[in-house]
């Protein structure tokens, strides 16, 4: 049985790195996640995009998304505050401007079919359907995932956004 097929809550968490040997960052953080699930995490290959919504002259991103089963008593609030840690661990520093290159950022999509409105936290993350390095890597690992308060799954979310943001896996640009 996958994971996403079982009973258990899951964690969707989208990572992305534009600072630093990005490729070791995401690769070394999803080992990391690791350690925050009860079973073996599923993880998309890695894409490389094009900064969205980031100050002028910002590196490219190397994206991916990770799905994992939370350990027993973990709330949304208890993995958002593993997630930062782990990102300051990386070398992320506190925001001076907004979207700004950073070496690991971590994105809690998701938590099961958990809703949080809060200043900390808003889950379902509020701009995850609109967004193709969420959504491409997502659906590699997950397609038929519907998102909470979504009604389409993932695979066809994505089929719907429109094609101004390019992604590329990663292994496809290494062939060429």
């Amino acid at each position: 049985m996958s994971l996403l097929a079982s009973a258990a809550t899951k964690a969707i968490i989208a990572l992305g790195s534009n600072l630093g040997d990005s490729r070791r960052m995401i690769l070394d953080a999803m080992e990391r996640l690791q350690t925050f699930s009860s079973e073996p995490i599923l993880k998309s290959s890695l894409w490389q995009t094009l900064p969205v919504d980031c100050p002028s002259g910002s590196p490219k991103f190397v994206n991916a998304v990770a799905c994992l089963v939370p350990r027993k008593a973990e709330t949304p609030e208890s993995l958002l505050a593993k997630l930062q840690s782990l990102e300051r661990e990386f070398g992320r520093q506190e925001k001076k401007i907004l979207n700004e290159p950073r070496p690991l950022d971590l994105d809690l999509i998701a938590f099961g079919n958990e809703v949080r409105l809060s200043p900390e936290l808003i889950l379902p993350h509020p701009r995850a359907h609109l967004r193709r390095f969420v959504l491409q890597p997502l659906s590699e690992i997950a397609p038929d995932l519907i998102l909470p308060g979504h009604e389409k799954t993932v695979a066809k979310l994505l089929a719907e956004l429109s094609a101004d943001e390019t992604v590329t896996r990663l292994d496809l640009l290494e062939s060429r």
